[in-house]
This record gives structure tokens, C-alpha cells and sequence, in this order.
């Protein structure tokens, strides 16, 4: 009976230690409270990858030469022509944003996505060393992110529905279609909800395949140290492809949401 309630004990307490520890890594570092709570390792890592792409770009563009590029330009020239390819083909209007947007959005959501193959333990170690107790490295891994990604994305399309259908156009997009004047409450029902609809799921697609991921991850650093490098290996050669492709899809609807904002309601 003694051996049993030890073993209990050490079950309970073992329990106990590995739930701390994925809710440790799942806490973000923050600052202030309730609604004005900032998550600040969400801010820093997604302004920090943000710089990185903007000087690697800038760099890129400033040694660009005619005759044999090197390995950046060539990498810059590829996302280029690719993110070009994928404008012409879905979005169909005139703008002069859409393209550097589109750019925009697929390398930092793609960087952002990628701090999800660092591993777990490492960087909130460092930062336990500099006295900081939370830290989530993945922004993406954040719902805040995320909606606020969608939401910017979410605002262009008002805009541009307004500015190429004009007011006037967009109001009677809002209040007569698809089923004419005599259905006004049900075609502003429904436009509200396929409005809100893009913006609500850009931003829950994305946080919940990198919030999955990450917890995988968690659970594999949980295992014995002699089998997590082969299940965290494997996963993260399919995470790779997992990362890339939840960027592609959010940069790919931001387009075509943005084609359907400047076509004209009787397109």
C-alpha cells in the first residue's frame, strides 16, 4: 500500500511538473493588464523579423547587378517573379500596392513561421539566464497577431471596395445584392457575415496550424532526450512544408480578397 501511494505521489507530481512546463512555454511575456495587456515577445520577434526582410530586401536591391548574381539576388529574384506570378494571375485590378503587399506578407509571415523550427527550450533559456520567466518565440503562435494581420487585411478591403466601386457602389453592393431592394435586412445580414468571415478565418487558419505545430513540439521536449531527436526531426521536416504553406495561403487570400474589393459588384 506504501509503494502504491508512492507511486501515486510521483505520478501526481510528475503530472503536475509537465503540465507547468507546456503551460510555461504556451505564456507569453507581458506587460500591463487585462485589455491593454502588450504581449511584448510577440511584438519583438515579429518587428525583429520584420527588420531582418526589409534589409535583406534592401540589401538585395542595392547590390543587384546585371551580370552573375549572387546566391541573395538570385533567392530575392525567385520570390519576386513568384510573388509577381501569383498577382497576374489572381488579381485582377489596377494597384501598385498589391504586389510589394503580397511580397510582404508570404517572407514575414514565412519568417515568423519559421521560429517555430528553433527549438523549444533554447531561447527561453536564455532569456530565464537574463531574468525574463516567459517567452514565445513563434509570433504567429499568438491569436493577437494573427487578427491583427487580418484585421490590416480586412481594412484594405474596405478600402479598396469603397475606392474603386465608389460610395455610392459599395452601398448598394451592401444593401440590394444578391437578392435585390425587397430583402435589404437579409443582404446587409449576409454581407456582414461574409465580411467578417475573411478577416475571422485568416486569422484562426494561421494561429491554429503554428499554435498545433508549436504544441507538438512542447510535447516531443517532454520525451526521453535519446528518442526526441528522431520524432523532432521528422516533424520538423514536415513542419517546414506546414510553415511555407500557411504563408503562401494567407498571402494567396489576401489576394483574392482584395481582387473581389476592386471588381466592380456587377462584374
Amino acid at each position: 500500500m506504501e509503494g502504491s501511494n508512492r507511486d501515486l505521489l510521483e505520478l501526481a507530481v510528475e503530472k503536475q511538473n509537465t503540465t507547468e512546463y507546456i503551460v510555461h512555454h504556451l505564456t507569453n511575456l507581458t506587460a500591463g493588464e487585462g485589455f491593454w495587456t502588450v504581449h511584448l515577445d510577440t511584438l519583438f520577434f515579429s518587428a525583429l523579423l520584420g527588420v531582418i526582410f526589409l534589409v535583406l530586401f534592401t540589401w538585395a536591391a542595392k547590390k543587384a547587378t546585371s551580370g552573375v548574381p549572387g546566391g541573395l539576388q538570385n533567392f530575392t529574384e525567385i520570390m519576386v517573379s513568384f510573388v509577381d506570378e501569383q498577382v497576374s494571375s489572381t488579381y485582377h485590378g489596377k494597384s501598385e500596392l498589391i504586389a510589394p503587399l503580397a511580397l510582404t506578407i508570404f517572407v514575414w509571415v514565412f519568417l515568423m513561421n519559421l521560429m517555430d523550427l528553433v527549438p523549444v527550450d533554447l531561447l527561453p533559456l536564455i532569456a530565464g539566464m537574463l531574468g525574463i520567466h516567459y517567452l514565445k518565440v513563434v509570433p504567429t503562435t499568438d491569436l493577437n497577431a494573427t487578427f491583427a494581420m487580418s484585421i490590416s487585411v480586412f481594412i484594405l478591403i474596405l478600402f479598396y471596395s469603397v475606392k474603386v466601386k465608389g460610395v455610392g457602389g459599395f452601398a448598394k453592393e451592401v444593401f440590394f445584392h444578391p437578392f435585390g431592394k425587397w430583402m435589404l435586412p437579409f443582404n446587409m445580414l449576409f454581407k456582414l457575415i461574409e465580411e467578417l468571415a475573411k478577416p475571422i478565418s485568416l486569422a484562426l487558419r494561421l494561429f491554429g496550424n503554428l499554435y498545433a505545430g508549436e504544441l507538438l513540439f512542447i510535447l516531443i521536449a517532454l520525451l526521453p532526450w535519446w528518442i526526441q531527436w528522431t520524432l523532432g526531426g521528422i516533424w520538423a521536416i514536415f513542419h517546414i512544408l506546414v510553415i511555407t504553406l500557411q504563408a503562401f495561403i494567407f498571402m494567396m487570400l489576401t489576394i483574392v480578397y482584395l481582387s473581389m474589393a476592386s471588381e466592380d459588384h456587377d462584374h
